[in-house]
């Protein structure tokens, strides 16, 4: 059972499993991302399913429920661990084992509706403030606060990416302005109920511009299709935030403090031993979960099913009907 003891606080049994219950539907949704239209239907089904039992669960449990390295003393106030780095990590594994969808990355169509995407992106910015708010388990200061720093991180990895990519392409796009709003909302996540508004405008830069080098590097350097840059985004940004919660959580820019008698060193060290934990464990397990599944029922659509589209030949309905 979920239990109403000190995980919960005063909060109804009912209310704090419906909001955990978000955070195990979100993660493997976002994994989605890294796979789309070259998936079979049943493969994104069971690996899901699997995927959360496996990879999901354990983890939470591991940091969320009391298990080894809460025991540690690992510091992930909303997910950077938990929810970012699993699934940038299995994001990863899922695009190597499926492919390149036809034409990366020469021939690729960009986003057919920036318009959409940033209805999309301006969604995930409100419901951001649930995730990290709600994380403090109640409606007092340190959930003010936590949505305050979201918004800051946000705010500060938008302009950061639409600089960057300004700069070296002439042209900040609205594409490119959102996809650094993801950015520096994965990378605020872990320490967002740990620091002050310094820190969330630090952790925005920071995750602006170290996710939109990582784009280039997995994506044009390493070739990997990644479709949505999950794992550059995701993975990359709630890695950072995991690893820089340890510094910026310190009075002396603005944060809460680390627990007593522990220095920066000491939870940065802590930090990196989560991080490896969560990311070998989302390796090892996501990959045999795709061998199972790919033994099963297979991984990657016909090429002709590709071609035509998987809203027709696997769903049997149109996208569009222009």
């Amino acid at each position: 059972g979920v239990g109403t003891g000190a995980m919960a606080g005063s909060l109804p049994e009912g209310a704090f499993f419906a909001f955990q219950m978000t955070f195990a539907v979100i993660t493997p949704a976002l994994i989605v991302g890294a796979y789309p239209e070259r998936v079979k239907f049943p493969a994104v089904i069971l690996f899901s399913g699997a995927w959360l039992l496996l990879v999901y669960a354990p983890v939470c449990h591991w940091i969320w429920g009391g298990g080894w390295l809460a025991e540690m003393g690992v510091m992930d106030f909303a997910g950077g661990l938990v929810v970012h780095a699993k699934a940038g990590v299995s994001a990863l594994v899922i695009a190597v084992m499926v492919g390149r969808r036809r034409g990366f990355p020469n021939a690729l169509h960009p986003p057919h509706s920036p318009g959409l995407t940033m209805i999309g992106a301006s969604l995930l910015w409100v419901g951001w403030f649930g995730f990290n708010g709600g994380s403090a388990l109640a409606a007092d200061g340190g959930a003010a606060m936590a949505i305050v720093v979201t918004h800051l991180s946000a705010a500060a990895a938008s302009l950061t990416w639409a600089g960057l990519e300004w700069l070296r392409f002439g042209k900040p796009s609205l594409v490119g302005l959102v996809t650094g709003t993801i950015a520096g909302l994965a990378s605020v996540t872990p320490a967002s109920g740990f620091i002050g508004p310094v820190g969330g405008v630090l952790i925005g830069i920071a995750g602006g511009a170290v996710c939109f080098y990582a784009v280039a590097l997995i994506k044009f350097r390493l070739k990997i299709d990644d479709s949505l840059d999950v794992f550059a985004v995701h993975g990359v940004g709630g890695i950072l935030g995991t690893l820089g919660v340890a510094f910026l959580a310190l009075p002396t820019f603005g944060g809460l403090g680390l627990a007593e008698g522990v220095g920066a060193g000491d939870q940065l060290a802590v930090q990196a031993t989560g991080t490896i934990a969560v990311v070998a464990w989302s390796l090892v397990v996501s990959l045999v979960i795709l061998l199972v599944v790919r033994a099963m029922v297979g991984l990657r659509v016909d090429q002709e099913d590709e071609i035509e589209g998987l809203d027709v030949t696997a769903h049997g309905e149109r996208s569009y009907m222009l």
